[in-house]
């Protein structure tokens, strides 16, 4: 596994219900030594609730905002889809770029991800070396080579 160093440590939201999921990625990025805080939700209304720092997220300390979201489509409570159309949608919020990573290779919800707008849809493989494959590409791009807007960085 190629170990590389991320130029940005600006904080990561994961949505993710699955915890062997997210104990996947976690360990992974964690292999590619990347440095970036990570924050999990594990549904779409906690999504929403650190977003908008409400309920058990009322504050930066536990809440910021992330440079980039990573959204699994099939939360419990509200979805996926609507999280994503309801952040795309507010003017606070839509310039954080939103990466579906999700099991669905459905066409339907790869165009209407993009038609709500979607930065990225990455979709899970099962293979334990595709999903090393998978999120390796996504840290060298979203996390490495891209260059957030500067309202989001913290450079």
């Amino acid at each position: 596994m190629t170990r590389i160093t991320t130029k940005r440590c600006d904080p990561l939201l994961i949505a993710e219900d699955s915890d062997e999921d997210f104990e996947v990625l976690q360990l992974l990025m964690q292999q590619m030594d990347v440095q970036n805080p990570i924050y999990r939700c594990t549904n779409g209304d906690k999504v929403l609730d650190f977003l908008y720092q409400e309920g058990d997220y009322d504050s930066l300390d536990v809440a910021p905002r992330p440079s980039i979201i990573l959204l699994d489509l099939n939360l419990p409570g509200t979805d996926g889809r609507d999280v994503l159309e309801q952040l795309k949608q507010d003017q606070n919020l839509k310039e954080i770029p939103i990466i579906v990573f999700t099991t669905s290779s459905n066409p339907k919800d790869v165009e209407l991800c993009y038609e709500k707008g979607a930065n990225g849809y990455l979709i899970k493989p099962f293979d334990s070396y595709e999903l090393e494959k998978t999120v390796q590409a996504f840290v060298n791009y979203w996390l490495e080579a891209n260059t957030p807007p500067t309202s989001n960085s913290t450079q």
